[in-house]
């Protein structure tokens, strides 16, 4: 019987434990579209690793499928030029998945621009833990008007 109760226990603060860490790296990425929301670049700036990477699939001139690298600083430097509430981008977070200091986040989205639809896809966010802080390293998107549900 004690050793159900030991295994039990166990179980429990595992699963509490890697709620916590889900929940932690929901609240990161929540911040970023929150910073966004409101503008605010200094929000915005804290939710990146120092090196971290942006990229957005696109299709180039020759139609060909191409990944276009942004830089976070040029990234924050346009959001914070926008009215607050101008750049809504509402997400649902699909997939989380968690090892150590490694995370990745599926998430679809709606985008919306002064509150009109402009355009739908999904990030796919990679964080590392920088000193217990979950902060994105990577974040590559797709952006569609066709097949989006709004």
């Amino acid at each position: 019987m004690k050793k159900v109760f030991f295994l039990l226990g166990v179980l429990i603060t595992h699963i509490s434990f890697a709620q916590t860490n889900e929940d932690s790296v929901k609240a990161t990425i929540n911040q970023l579209f929150y910073a966004m929301k409101t503008s605010n670049a200094t929000l915005l700036k804290d939710c990146f690793a120092d090196s971290a990477i942006l990229q957005t699939i696109v299709k180039d001139k020759e139609g060909k499928i191409v990944a276009k690298t942004d830089q976070v600083s040029g990234f924050v430097q346009q959001i914070a030029t926008l009215p607050a509430n101008a750049a809504d981008e509402q997400i649902v977070f699909e997939t989380i998945k968690i090892d150590g200091s490694l995370a990745t986040a599926w998430t679809p989205y709606n985008f919306y621009y002064n509150g009109t639809f402009s355009h739908c896809g999904v990030n796919h966010f990679v964080l590392l833990k920088v000193n217990n802080v979950w902060k994105i390293q990577y974040l590559i998107d797709t952006r569609r008007r066709q097949g989006c549900k709004q």
